[in-house]
């Protein structure tokens, strides 16, 4: 348990830790000339079951307010500290709305110096304190008179502390990556940079590699100590000092984290829930410049209210924080917020999207998403995002904001019935939504091809258009892969289509195919380019070429080069031929040479033949030579290789091919 002093200047806060723990918290030369607290301080009490309470003790004075609030973020317990012969002061109230709007719901308040007083005026000033805390977080809260003096009451006021840390039970630490807030950084003569802080989120141990953010460098961890003493590990809820490798001293700051890598995620722009104080005498402004204090930060920003309008004194309100520069925040962190001279407390809140958009802040699409953040479980947020319109939800994004591990939101994700989609950016959509989309597609691309029969298929971003126009270009892809894993449509380039759709299927298609299907079946392995096929068939060229172009997505026919088209059977002859010239050499290798001779073909179509049968990984190229690599059957169909032409007349062509007359080379006139 963290336990954290909280009051006036000189009301004995660091006295009274001295008195618990023993240790004299104040360590600096100034603090000791001057008797009063400036930075923070740190002790620890140990307790029976080898546990410790670690005390931050703050200082009082309003020029050091700033100290104060990095010291009592992340806490568990509050210590208000009020001396019996002042009573309440200014810091005193200060110090009470920081912990109430921070969500201090657990602590007691201790009337120090009850020895130089009347007993009446110990009761006088424990009924004003109890008065103050019944309008916070604190009400109810028990009200010790002690005297770190004489002793008076400190024995009631550690028991009550011990009680306290064996109630209060451990932090979460389960599914949540490691987050740590410094609130000091020094150098140790051979260990190097050291930050010392508190645990928010997770679990460190020695060897881990971590990020400090929001600069980004990456570190790793030398070594743990825990109240002086070497550890392995420490946990949520635990102070600890961190030696670090990786980074100078110059190079980390407080208000610095260091994080898991997953959660370095910088922002400069927070959604936030922020509440005024009731004792403030103007309302909080659209664009009024403010200090943020979070964790151990303390950034100037500036307070965009929606529509320009203002939150008044004891309201609450969302706002936007436009950051002057970067920080580290997760949903659900705690802030406060301070007027721009940084003299006055104004109010603070709750981060409700820590990656908050610069535009159509007021749109209702992102009203439902803000509502949404407004629960505190990633669960309940997950559920609210699906039922606001089935829009898709950013996971990535939600997992940072609520600190999910992998193995976390995958068990969120399961039990929401959430299918992942997108591989550039991870969004997520209902198994219910998924399938309805699916449906959707299937049913457009099936009235295009109705309404298109010729067309090879639909246009992917018009088909998105139709049916997901809220889904990006990367996540509709990814839809249309997971159907053709499912064998419902098949994507070309940038097209989709019904698995087994025929573009030529109709009657004016069915004649031209048997004009041209003999004319190339009677070029055997000399198939024509399309500029000669077309002008023997006494056709267009840009008709036959979009004829055989939609062929091909049968299969009926395949391109081999740019302009040459083959029948499946003509080229799974060519296959065997590959095959059977490789059988008839000792080591299983031939040449394009070799294949040119019993093929017939010359020596560049023969070369790109065997560059198209490269890429059906039939045959393999290996330096000047190939080799079989797979059967050609199950990609082609079968087909049996015709008998070598005889030695001596490579350039016959085999009888049951024959072959068309080569054309004749144009002769080069230029001089």
């Amino acid at each position: 348990m963290i336990v954290a002093t909280a009051g006036h200047i000189d009301h004995g806060k660091t006295l009274l830790v001295k008195t618990l723990t023993g240790v004299d918290t104040d360590r600096l030369p100034e603090e000791k000339a001057r008797g009063i607290s400036i930075d923070l301080g740190f002790a620890y009490l140990p307790l029976p079951g080898g546990e410790l309470i670690g005390f931050v003790d703050v200082p009082g004075h309003e020029r050091f307010i700033r100290n104060m609030l990095a010291g009592v973020c992340g806490i568990d317990f509050a210590l208000l500290v009020v001396a019996a012969d002042d009573g309440i002061m200014p810091q005193t109230v200060e110090h009470l709305h920081i912990l109430d709007l921070l969500h201090v719901k657990r602590g007691a308040a201790v009337i120090t110096k009850s020895d130089r007083v009347e007993a009446e005026r110990v009761r006088e000033v424990q009924d004003a304190v109890a008065a103050l805390l019944q309008t916070t977080q604190l009400a109810g809260a028990p009200v010790l008179p002690v005297s770190a003096v004489c002793g008076l009451g400190m024995e009631s006021l550690r028991a009550m502390l011990v009680e306290e840390a064996t109630r209060g039970g451990s932090r979460k630490i389960e599914g949540e990556h490691f987050r740590y807030a410094i609130d000091r950084t020094f150098s140790v003569s051979g260990s190097g940079t050291v930050v010392t802080g508190t645990v928010f989120n997770g679990v460190v141990k020695t060897g881990d590699r971590l990020v400090i953010s929001p600069a980004g460098l990456e570190v790793r961890v030398r070594g743990i100590q825990i109240q002086g003493k070497a550890a392995e590990r420490a946990a949520a809820g635990e102070r600890c000092a961190l030696n670090l490798t990786g980074a100078d001293l110059a190079a980390v700051h407080r208000g610095d984290w260091v994080l898991a890598p997953a959660l370095h995620r910088p922002t400069q722009r927070i959604d936030a829930r922020v509440s005024v104080l009731a004792a403030e005498t103007n309302a909080l402004e659209h664009w009024t410049p403010v200090h943020l204090h979070l964790a151990t930060s303390d950034v100037t920003a500036r307070v965009a209210t929606r529509r320009g309008g203002a939150v008044a004194p004891g309201a609450s309100a969302v706002v936007q924080l436009v950051l002057d520069q970067p920080i580290g925040a997760l949903r659900g962190d705690r802030f406060i917020v301070r007027d721009q001279s940084a003299s006055r407390t104004i109010g603070g809140g709750f981060v409700l999207d820590p990656f908050a958009p610069a535009t159509r802040r007021s749109s209702p699409a992102r009203m439902s998403e803000l509502a949404a953040f407004e629960h505190d479980s990633a669960e309940e947020a997950l559920a609210e995002l699906i039922r606001a319109g089935e829009r898709p939800v950013d996971l990535e994004r939600l997992e940072t904001a609520y600190n999910m591990t992998p193995e976390r939101s995958s068990g969120v994700y399961l039990s929401a019935a959430i299918v992942e989609i997108g591989k550039d950016a991870r969004l997520g959509i209902t198994a219910t939504r998924l399938k309805t989309l699916g449906e959707a597609v299937i049913a457009a691309v099936t009235e295009f091809h109705r309404n298109s029969p010729q067309a090879s298929g639909q246009e992917i971003e018009t088909l998105r258009a139709a049916t997901a126009p809220d889904l990006s270009a990367d996540a509709f892809t990814s839809v249309l892969r997971k159907l053709a894993d499912e064998r419902k449509v098949e994507t070309s380039g940038s097209t989709a289509r019904i698995p087994g759709h025929n573009a030529t299927a109709n009657a004016a298609d069915d004649r031209l195919w048997q004009a041209v299907q003999p004319a190339i079946d009677a070029a055997g392995f000399n198939a024509p380019p399309l500029r000669e096929l077309a002008l023997q068939l006494k056709l267009k060229e840009a008709l036959l070429k979009d004829f055989l172009h939609r062929k091909a997505k049968t299969g009926a026919v395949m391109k081999v080069t740019a302009d040459r088209f083959y029948t499946r059977s003509t080229l799974a002859t060519l296959a065997a031929i590959a095959q059977a010239t490789a059988q008839a050499q000792p080591n299983g290798q031939f040449t394009a040479a070799q294949y040119r001779d019993w093929t017939g073909v010359g020596r560049s179509l023969a070369i790109e033949i065997l560059e198209f049968l490269d890429t059906l990984a039939i045959t393999q190229r290996i330096g000047d030579a190939r080799k079989m690599r797979k059967d050609f059957v199950p990609i082609l169909g079968a087909a049996t290789a015709p008998p070598p032409p005889p030695k001596g007349n490579p350039a016959a062509k085999p009888p049951a091919k024959p072959a068309t007359p080569q054309r004749r080379p144009v002769q080069n006139y230029r001089r």
